[in-house]
């Protein structure tokens, strides 16, 4: 599947190794190689951990298509009204075949 028609929207990436990154996909090959501008990595903490959720920012970021699990559009209204420091789940794990 294509993701020309993601150029210049705000994604979601999801990595083999469960990071979350949002930002701008400005370019895209045939293997997914994915190129995001103003990428932001969301750490999402367990519920039982101490420290806050974060957000760490990325700005021009490269991903490898053999790193993408997931590319998907993001809602920027419900994104923009979502407190992120404040959200707790579980861990992504990876989903590397072993």
């Amino acid at each position: 599947m294509s993701l020309n028609s993601y150029l210049n929207k705000k994604v979601l990436i999801l990595t083999v190794d469960g990071r979350t990154l949002t930002g701008t996909l400005i370019s895209c090959d045939q293997v997914t190689n994915i190129v995001l501008q103003d990428t932001i990595e969301r750490i999402i903490r367990e519920p039982d951990d101490e420290e806050p959720s974060a957000e760490q920012a990325h700005g021009l970021y490269l991903v490898r298509g053999d790193n993408v699990v997931i590319c998907g559009l993001v809602d920027e209204e419900l994104d923009g009204s979502i407190d992120w420091t404040k959200v707790r789940g579980s861990v992504v794990g990876s989903t590397k075949h072993v």
